[in-house]
């Protein structure tokens, strides 16, 4: 299914046609119910690459705060584990999601452990990464926290640096609620 979905993806980018959007995708919830991206039509998203064994680990609070500050008027924030860096996300999905409650209060949706980078890429960081690539132009993505800023309407709007603190990104998600 990802390979189609790649397949897919590369195809309307050379070919033109309906090109895929970030709704088509389906991901799995850190509970491992499907969940398809349509979910999210009309909201902003800000989608990150999450690990907890990380020097950014901290940044799960500031991410928290942006959702309950900005939930109501349309803003989710989806976590997605990754283990390919130095193995800093080496846990289950259920250790995952007992750590970001019990020491963020995470309320924000976390999702399954996926790929980011390489041949197990998962569709939805192929498609992040085909619509804003770094620094240099490259589309790997370097580190965990990593961020994906999306609009209402599924566009990617920015990609931040693992470093950028998520308060940082603050002013652009305002601009888009």
């Amino acid at each position: 299914m990802k390979k189609l979905l790649i397949i897919l993806l590369l195809m309307t980018q050379l070919f033109g046609g309906n090109a895929m959007s970030i709704y088509d995708i389906e991901v799995k919830n850190i509970d491992a119910q499907a969940v398809k991206l349509d979910k999210y039509k009309g909201r902003v998203m800000l989608i990150v690459n999450v690990a907890s064994h990380c020097g950014y680990t901290g940044q799960y609070e500031g991410l928290q705060k942006l959702y309950k500050k900005y939930n109501a008027k349309g803003l989710s924030v989806l976590g997605f584990p990754c283990n390919q860096f130095l193995s800093q996300e080496p846990g289950t999905e259920e250790e995952i999601k007992n750590f970001c409650k019990s020491k963020f209060g995470v309320t924000f949706d976390m999702f399954a452990k996926i790929d980011v980078n390489g041949a197990n890429t998962d569709p939805l960081y192929n498609f992040l990464k085909a619509n804003a690539s770094g620094i240099f132009d490259s589309e790997i993505i370097k580190w965990n926290f990593t961020k994906f800023l999306i609009d209402r309407d599924g566009k990617v709007i920015g990609r931040y640096a693992p470093s950028t603190p998520p308060a940082q990104i603050e002013s652009d998600i305002e601009k888009l609620l």
